[in-house]
């Protein structure tokens, strides 16, 4: 079985504090490392003297583990309670805005690719997501096409192992753009 879960949270480590975990580990090059978000919540084999899994998360995944990665997503801390949150999500998205730039330069996951929104002015969740999508280097080669062109080819899975983004994370993360969009107007 192949899943990838994501999940964000305004303090990952709260979270963590509440459920016994295991770090992912990630092996590259020879070299072991923590994986940045990814945590097992069932028993995998430990490794002590590095503090994680004693297999890398593929390896682990390969072998039937499930890897969760919980990621710390400063956004939500911005929002003040549940209404505020379906407030922020239902009002009309200020797409507009993102062609000026010092309001573009603020919002997660876009912030340093002013030029690109620019150029594409995504106007929508769908654009948006397609958008994310293009910033990845698998899909990169897209960024000088039009939006109907991009659609045709964003979701197809490249044939090596360059990095995308798949259709179901790049939508989840462009309603966190819009939800992120719309709390700084809102604070405006």
């Amino acid at each position: 079985m192949s899943a990838d879960i994501d999940i964000d949270f305004g303090d990952r480590d709260r979270v963590l504090g509440l459920i016994r975990s295991i770090p992912a580990r990630q092996e590259n090059n020879g070299q072991i490392r923590r994986h940045n978000s990814g945590v097992y919540v069932t028993d995998v084999p430990y490794d002590p003297v590095n503090g994680c899994a004693s297999i890398d998360y593929q390896a682990a995944e390969q072998r039937g583990y499930f890897k969760i990665d919980l990621l710390n997503m400063s956004v939500y801390q911005l929002i003040r309670d549940p209404d505020h949150y379906t407030e922020m999500l239902s009002r009309e998205v200020p797409w507009p805005k993102l062609q000026d730039r010092e309001f573009c330069e603020k919002i997660v996951h876009i912030g340093n690719h002013y030029d690109l929104v620019s150029h594409l002015k995504p106007d929508s969740i769908a654009r948006m997501a397609m958008f994310l999508a293009v910033i990845r280097p698998a899909k990169r080669y897209l960024a000088d096409k039009i939006w109907s062109d991009i659609a045709q080819e964003i979701w197809t899975r490249p044939e090596d192992d360059s990095y995308f983004f798949k259709k179901s994370h790049a939508v989840g993360y462009a309603q966190l753009v819009a939800l992120h969009m719309n709390l700084i107007d809102s604070a405006n």
